[in-house]
């Protein structure tokens, strides 16, 4: 598989573009939107750090569902198809623990802004993600492990 410009060239569907590229436009327009128009503040000094949690939560959760998916032997990249449902670890609490982290990621960075307009970003994040991945996603694992994707979806929740 090789990547240009964030799209893939092989495997899944071509001409996609990779979720990791929404993360980084999201992150860079609540940057941009914090430094155009800061005011105003949402949240008080020092409290913001507190944007350390959800930030490092998000990281976290990330790499711990890419390691599941590796051990598994399954592709991680979106579109591929997967030889093999996970439903243990993190899975077991959300079905796109690595969507979730990367709002969780936003939602951080707008904390340690304190801006309301960065906190805008978070909600359009996930709405993309859960259109034009999570949805398309879940119909693929539907139509490749039948029952088995019936019963984990109706145990676990789409994003917590």
């Amino acid at each position: 598989m090789t990547e240009d410009n964030g799209r893939q060239e092989k495997g899944g569907e071509p001409g996609r573009i990779m979720p990791t590229v929404w993360l980084l436009v999201a992150l860079v327009a609540a940057a941009v939107l914090h430094f155009l128009l800061p005011e105003p503040r949402v949240i008080p000094p020092w409290w913001n750090l507190l944007g350390v949690v959800p930030l490092s939560l998000g990281v976290a959760i990330n790499l711990v569902a890419d390691r599941a998916f590796h051990r598994a032997g399954t592709p991680v990249r979106p579109f591929e198809e997967s030889t093999v449902l996970v439903t243990s670890g993190v899975f077991r609490v959300t079905r796109n623990p690595m969507y979730l982290g990367f709002v969780l990621i936003v939602l951080g960075v707008a904390v340690l802004m304190r801006s309301l307009l960065s906190f805008a970003v978070v909600p359009v994040l996930a709405v993309l993600l859960d259109r034009m991945y999570i949805a398309v996603e879940e119909r693929m694992l539907a139509a490749r492990f039948g029952n088995d994707w019936q019963e984990y979806r109706r145990r676990v929740r789409r994003w917590v």
